[in-house]
């Protein structure tokens, strides 16, 4: 028998995620700990083992693990071996504005999805934007709101796949959806990143020949850094175009694809190898996208959609509202993208049938809400190494964040 009622116990779950993740908890860690929670409180306990059971033998939380997993290990072996410094310093070269060197910089490193990893970008962008004489505060703005610009349309972001899982909604579905929001973000980072920035001061520029003739080295250094993350898109996408039924074992497919070409590439020790599979971060991320399936589970058995669509219907709530409120909020309470997609999910299954206009308006509202929390490691990073403080970088962070809300509200009243 239930021991306390449905919505009571979800509230008492989501605070003790809540806790767990101001602990520093490892998000899947959290979001497995939490459904349990849930699981004890508001179901009987002889469903609990089915549940568990049943979530780890669906073939879609099956492929998302998987290619979670693939994932991580083609961002952490980018890393070890180096090929995202290459990648990263032949785009630095190649384009020969600061102002797009800033922008650019940030979202190649984005690419990897790695907790703080506007880190790593920082220093690049310190250099290029001390050209343009920019204060430490957008100097930190810069790095922070162009490495997140990435994420709505990369077919590997964790959040997105999860995202796609949960709701039903095929990746490129959602993608297409998020493409001219993804446009107005960049265009109001260069707004407000480098309005009335100083001139750019060049250096003597290189005969014709010295500069085609490294043009042309950094631009096959390009194309190799880059060619395993594109093999990856390609398959993905070429997949999901040709409507081939690999029932989302695609991008695990295409994740082995990836690696593959980057060992050829840097032809790694086997020590690089291994150590990738040595470092917790890749099964916390992997244990993340089981715990977003039991979550979800465990919440529709306990019947937390229904009695949440009875309170909106009876208190005359648009479900549009709680489509835009409820997974930015989640977003920014949790600090995390994937709990925040991962909650609003079964919160809002009975209302509503996920079409790719609301999956994408849930997926870039839980995503927004989350690169504003205070808490969020790249703004706690970026600001620590600008020595800035955060209130100055918020002034240029919160009208970001409503611009492209609005373009989101936008794009799915009229895309």
């Amino acid at each position: 028998m239930a021991m306390l009622e449905p919505l009571v116990a979800f509230i008492v779950s989501l605070g003790f995620l809540l806790i767990l993740l101001y602990k520093r908890v490892n998000v899947g860690i959290a979001l497995n700990a939490t459904a349990l929670l849930l699981a004890f409180l508001a179901l009987n306990w002889q469903k609990i083992p089915e549940i568990v059971y049943n979530t780890a033998n669906e073939p879609l939380t099956i492929a998302v693990v998987l290619a979670t997993f693939g994932i991580m290990l083609l961002s952490q072996l980018y890393k070890e071996t180096r090929v995202i410094n290459s990648l990263s310093e032949s785009a630095g070269r190649l384009i020969r504005n600061s102002k797009i060197v800033s922008s650019v910089l940030p979202a190649i490193i984005g690419l990897l999805p790695v907790a703080g990893g506007a880190l790593m970008s920082a220093p690049l962008v310190d250099a290029q934007t001390e050209k343009l004489g920019l204060k430490p505060e957008k100097k930190a703005y810069v790095n922070v709101w162009f490495r997140h610009t990435i994420f709505p349309v990369y077919p590997l972001s964790q959040v997105l796949i999860i995202t796609s899982a949960l709701t039903g909604v095929a990746i490129t579905s959602i993608i297409i959806r998020q493409i001219p929001v993804v446009a107005v973000m960049v265009i109001t980072g260069f707004l407000i990143g480098f309005w009335q920035s100083s001139t750019e001061k060049k250096g003597a520029p290189n005969t014709a020949v010295e500069e085609s003739s490294s043009l042309n080295v950094e631009l096959k250094r390009f194309v190799v850094a880059f060619s395993p993350i594109l093999a990856t898109i390609a398959v993905v996408v070429g997949l999901g175009a040709a409507n081939v039924n690999t029932a989302g074992l695609d991008l695990f497919t295409s994740t082995i694809l990836g690696i593959i070409v980057l060992i050829a590439i840097a032809k790694p020790s086997f020590n690089i190898l291994a150590k990738p599979l040595r470092k917790r971060e890749i099964y916390g991320v992997t244990l993340a996208a089981y715990g977003a399936f039991l979550l979800r589970n465990v919440a529709v058995t306990a019947g937390i959609s229904e009695i949440v669509k009875t309170f909106a219907v009876n208190g005359n709530i648009d479900v549009i509202v709680l489509l835009t409120v409820v997974p930015a909020a989640l977003g920014f309470i949790t600090g995390s993208p994937s709990s925040g997609v991962a909650i609003s999910v079964p919160i809002l299954l009975g209302m509503l049938t996920f079409s790719p206009a609301s999956a994408a308006l849930l997926y870039i509202n839980a995503f927004l809400g989350y690169v504003i929390v205070p808490s969020h490691l790249c703004l706690v990073f970026t600001i620590d190494y600008f020595k800035c403080s955060m209130g100055r970088v918020y002034r240029y962070i919160l009208p970001s964040f409503a611009v492209s809300l609005i373009a989101a509200l936008l794009v799915y009243f009229f895309a």
